[in-house]
């Protein structure tokens, strides 16, 4: 007889809405977070923007539970009384020879189920936003901001309200699979113990990899590889008139130098993408970075003062890709990628993970029903 029946490692934003999902469905659930507090890694170290679901291609897991995900967050911060604004974003195309993508990043929204779009000359585009200079803009009406903390402190609320719990400092060392379950080692405030389980979710981000690779798995199947893509965020120390997200086109997976707003109208400016070989979170404020931020910023609001981006943040995103390799999908396997029955783990959660966070968890208690009733 095991322990208790399902496990989550990880208390971000993912795993606090798998283990709610879980518990919604009559569950017993532990859910296991290495931290002092829930949320703070990935989850509190982003830009905190509720996606619409425009970039990802359509039919992915990216896609998909973006869009899923976009409804779900809202009806859930205004349930829960967590601030959530929409205040819509623009997709702005700085020269006139970008204006094109515009247009092909409409069509994949529409064929992503985002229908709410709207083209927009320079013009039009000053007119909502009068400091900014562009060719043409897209507006995203659906697009907004979250608060993260109250958002994390919501699902942990949730989580055990239903008979949940979370346990914090707690460090999972290693995973084995038992007859009935799962046999998990760790470290608990410098204290040694172990549990079982029945059903197993690893939502640990940056650590999923090292704790599903303690586990023997099917023959031929190999734990993805985490890259760890570092982005700084400066924060502006003056006053400004923006009320919209500006954000400049695309390169690959990286959004580019966008400007975001939080909850109170405080604007930031970020991420870049700087790729490591190990997380770490210490700010480098360097000329070089503080140029390169300025001379992106300036594309699309030329009157930027240099002199009023004060150092604000630094998050690690869990890629798994590396420099110059083709996007993958959320990667989340179950028994059908690895062979082991009643284990669920997600590698690569990043954008937008946040804002797909309730619907991944939704499509992970799914998987794990659809196993125990197989």
């Amino acid at each position: 007889m095991t322990d208790v029946q399902d496990i989550v490692i990880g208390a971000g934003v993912v795993g606090l809405a798998c283990a709610r999902a879980l518990v919604e469905r009559g569950r017993e659930v532990l859910v296991l977070e290495r931290n002092a507090a829930a949320g703070m890694e990935t989850s509190a170290r982003n830009s905190g923007v509720i996606h619409a679901g425009i970039y990802y291609r359509p039919g992915s897991l990216r896609a998909r539970l973006c869009v899923e995900g976009k409804q779900q967050l809202y009806r859930f911060c205004e349930a829960n009384d967590v601030d959530a604004v929409r205040c819509g974003k623009l997709l702005v195309a700085v020269r006139e020879d970008e204006a094109a993508r515009l247009d092909e990043l409409a069509a994949n929204a529409r064929a992503n189920g985002v229908d709410d779009l709207v083209m927009l000359t320079a013009g039009e585009a000053r007119e909502l936003e009068p400091d900014i200079r562009c060719a043409a803009a897209c507006l995203s009406p659906s697009t907004g901001i979250v608060d993260v903390h109250g958002l994390v402190t919501a699902l942990h609320g949730h989580v055990e309200a239903r008979h949940g719990q979370v346990v914090l400092d707690t460090v999972v060392t290693r995973i084995e699979g038992i007859d009935d379950g799962f046999h998990l080692d760790f470290d608990s405030a410098g204290e040694r113990g172990a549990l079982t389980c029945e059903r197993l979710v690893v939502a640990a981000g940056h650590g999923t990899g090292r704790i599903v690779g303690t586990l023997a798995c099917a023959h031929g199947y190999t734990v993805p590889r985490t890259w760890p893509a570092r982005g700084h965020y400066y924060r502006l120390n003056a006053r400004h008139r923006f009320r919209h997200l500006v954000y400049p086109l695309p390169d690959g997976a990286w959004l580019g130098t966008h400007l975001t707003l939080d909850t109170g109208g405080a604007a930031k400016f970020g991420p870049d993408n700087e790729w490591i070989d190990r997380v770490d979170y210490a700010f480098d404020d360097s000329d070089a970075r503080r140029a390169r931020f300025g001379d992106e910023i300036r594309r699309y609001w030329p009157t930027l003062d240099p002199a009023s981006l004060v150092p604000d943040y630094v998050g690690v995103r869990p890629k798994i890709y590396g420099p110059g390799e083709p996007v993958p999908d959320f990667a989340i396997h179950d028994a059908s990628v690895h062979g082991v029955n009643h284990l669920v783990a997600l590698f690569g959660i990043e954008s937008p993970g946040l804002t797909s966070s309730l619907a991944i968890g939704e499509h992970v208690a799914d998987r794990l029903t659809e196993a125990s009733e197989t």
